[in-house]
């Protein structure tokens, strides 16, 4: 097949990628690993650069319309982003150690059992505004309340330990470096319910923290030369395109629909790990 053809057809897969990755908030990569991996049949340390890669670009793009939306918590997301740093250089050092077909099963399981939970959890009767009054206990530790008002008029309230969540952040730059998929995919789940952020905010800021995150594992990888070069850049115009797509169609989405897309998401990414 001619090179450039092929070239248009991963631009046209990465307009894809970027719009449903950015409308929930997870990047992408979930799709393009095992696209990667089971179609093309690339190696598991390229399929894994090359997605993380795009999955930056994609990042990038969907935090600009995120960021016009008003609905980014910068504050926030600047603080758990540095902590994904380090979690993120680790795990792509160690994608060759840590690929093995048992924590491909682990790791599948959980996310599979988390899709369900999101599924079919209870309806919360307000989306915007959660409890800000400080637990008792390790849950309050270093309690923040945050109030974010975006472009619509909508005021969103909420209160969360940050401890914790640079605690989870870590662990997330380092299994979206191992997996290739971008950390999004276990930020947003965990913000909304672990965290009580607002939907709409948790997607948007995780794709900002998500930006940086991927940004710091492409770079480790690059210079490990598992990148592919041209499909990267290919797809990251795609993605880059799609993004701004995924972040217009998130304004006519509830925060539940965007819950169920993320759940969908689990499934696909869980499914792949268990079954190879």
């Amino acid at each position: 097949m001619d090179f450039w053809l092929i070239m248009l057809a991963f631009v046209a897969f990465g307009i894809v990628v970027g719009a449903y990755g950015t409308l929930i908030g997870a990047g992408g990569g979930f799709i393009i690993v095992p696209v990667l991996l089971l179609v093309l049949k690339w190696p598991h340390e390229q399929a894994v650069a090359t997605s993380l890669c795009v999955v930056t670009a994609n990042a990038a793009s969907g935090t600009i319309s995120y960021w016009r939306q008003g609905r980014v918590d910068f504050r926030t997301g600047i603080q758990f982003a540095l902590a994904t740093l380090p979690g993120a250089i680790i795990g792509s050092l160690a994608v060759s150690l840590l690929s093995g077909r048992v924590f491909d099963l682990i790791f599948g399981v959980l996310l599979v059992i988390l899709s369900t939970y999101l599924m079919f959890r209870p309806e919360r009767r307000s989306n915007n505004q959660g409890d800000t009054t400080k637990p008792e206990g390790p849950k309050g530790w270093l309690w923040t309340v945050r109030s974010i008002t975006d472009a619509r008029g909508e005021n969103y309230k909420f209160g969360f330990s940050k401890g914790w969540g640079l605690v989870l952040s870590f662990g997330v730059g380092f299994m979206s470096s191992i997996l290739g998929i971008g950390g999004g995919i276990i930020h947003v789940p965990a913000l909304i319910n672990l965290f009580s952020f607002p939907a709409h905010i948790a997607t948007a800021t995780s794709h900002f923290i998500l930006a940086i995150s991927a940004a710091t594992g492409s770079t480790t990888q690059l210079i490990q030369g598992n990148v592919q070069i041209a499909p990267a850049i290919a797809m990251a115009i795609g993605a880059i395109g799609g993004a701004q797509v995924g972040g217009a169609l998130s304004r006519r989405l509830t925060g539940r629909w965007i819950v169920r897309g993320l759940a969908l998401a689990l499934v696909i990414v869980g499914l792949r790990l268990v079954l190879g």
